[in-house]
């Protein structure tokens, strides 16, 4: 006898349905967040840690011109990125299909990984190495404009923050299980089958973050609900979703507390951005880690980012987005001083480990703050297409400021020293958003 028989058969039948639509949305969730893990093996080893480090020591013609040249590379990219998500995400609020605009995005960041193996380690491989790295960070970065618009379906404001601090803590703890494969099995391992000649130990990482980022990331797509029934054929959807954008774009400026938010978020995530492409470098190229070095850094790194990531982002649905944002940067700023000035590797390692306390926390906030300050009813792709313009639309600055000092100065310390002033002012601005209590 089943435990609930006492129970009238439709107040049974009102509990098992519901039972299940919270399996499922859990399930949902669960899968939402494995893609952060799965998509993170791209951005830390790609974009932040191995390739970047390999490039500027392996493939270009030295240190401070392979540095220049990665600025570059990563303005591009992020001017790309800028012109293209807010009306990519208009497009797919108009002719639907997320998923297929997803897997499109993920794809070309998986095929772009993948084509590093021919990375070599020669000068004349800096074009082809740099248009894989842009090619594959368009397709990331634009797939996440449609990762991101799953956020406010999935639960209510009330869980919005701890649910986005779940999906970066598992992108920080997926960026730690990449990196710790790739260390343990490529890199150190020295494995008879790869030709360090060559640098195939560094060159296979960019399949395996392929299969790495396809494998993880299959779940979301066949467990993810469409969010959308518009089904209209793609030039209707191009050209409503190009209208759509200009209008949004024409009433933007009247909504003074989003426009607000979204200098902000513009500010600081250059600054966060830069960070994240030159980190690596910089403990590389003014500290003298060694490649194998950089990579227990970036994992130790994650390890500590993961956590703030998840500890902060339950504090960030009780004292709210805004404070939590407004903290971290705060932090971020005044613990980053000393990484300018210090020259022990190991003090530095100490507190740079510090400071990665607070960058998980600002990604977090600032997406769940987006959904706090638009109706559900906005809440849609296109306006996340918005929010990765924001992210965006000056992204060429931060590494392009970055890699001119550096250059001009002939000093890495001078030209990460740009990146605390995005903070700075990123906090400033975030004090004039105001935001409802719910």
């Amino acid at each position: 006898m089943r435990k609930d028989a006492w129970l009238p058969r439709g107040v049974t039948n009102f509990f098992h349905r519901h039972e299940h639509i919270v399996r499922h949305r859990k399930t949902v969730i669960a899968a939402w967040c494995l893609y952060d893990w799965a998509a993170a093996s791209f951005s830390i080893i790609v974009t932040t840690f191995i390739f970047a480090t390999y490039f500027t020591t392996r493939v270009a013609e030295n240190q401070i011109i392979g540095t220049y040249q990665w600025a570059n590379a990563a303005s591009l990219a992020g001017v790309i990125i800028a012109l293209t998500s807010p009306l990519f995400g208009a497009i797919a609020d108009h002719g639907g299909h997320h998923k297929r605009w997803l897997l499109c995005f993920t794809m070309l960041s998986v095929v772009s990984a993948g084509m590093l193996w021919f990375a070599y380690p020669q000068h004349e491989a800096v074009y082809y190495t740099l248009a894989c790295v842009v090619l594959g960070t368009v397709g990331f970065e634009v797939a996440l404009v449609f990762y991101n618009a799953y956020l406010p379906n999935l639960v209510s404001k009330n869980y919005l923050g701890r649910v986005s601090g779940w999906g970066w803590g598992a992108g920080y703890l997926g960026g730690i299980a990449a990196l710790s494969i790739a260390l343990i099995v490529f890199v150190r391992s020295n494995p008879a089958w790869l030709n360090r000649d060559t640098a195939e130990q560094i060159r296979i990482c960019g399949p395996f973050v392929g299969v790495w980022y396809a494998l993880f990331a299959l779940p979301l797509f066949l467990l993810a609900p469409a969010l959308s029934l518009k089904t209209h054929p793609l030039p209707q959807a191009i050209r409503s979703g190009w209208k759509e954008l200009l209008s949004t774009l024409r009433k933007l400026p009247k909504e003074k507390n989003i426009l607000t938010y979204l200098i902000a978020h513009m500010i600081y995530t250059d600054g966060l951005n830069t960070l994240f492409a030159f980190g690596g470098i910089y403990a590389a190229g003014t500290y003298g880690l060694t490649f194998e070095e950089v990579i227990l850094f970036g994992i130790t790194m994650n390890i500590t980012a993961g956590f703030g990531a998840i500890a902060l982002g339950w504090m960030d649905d009780f004292i709210g987005s805004k404070t939590t944002i407004m903290l971290s940067l705060v932090f971020l700023t005044f613990l980053g001083i000393p990484i300018l000035f210090l020259h022990d590797k190991y003090v530095f390692w100490v507190s740079a480990l510090a400071i990665c306390i607070f960058v998980g926390p600002v990604q977090s906030a600032s997406r769940s703050l987006m959904v706090r300050l638009i109706s559900v009813k906005t809440a849609s792709t296109e306006m996340f297409g918005l929010y990765a313009l924001s992210g965006k639309i000056t992204a060429f600055i931060g590494p392009w400021l970055l890699g001119l000092m550096t250059l001009t100065f002939h000093s890495q310390r001078v030209g990460m020293g740009t990146v605390l002033a995005f903070f700075a002012i990123g906090a400033v601005l975030m004090g004039f958003v105001k935001v409802k209590k719910v």
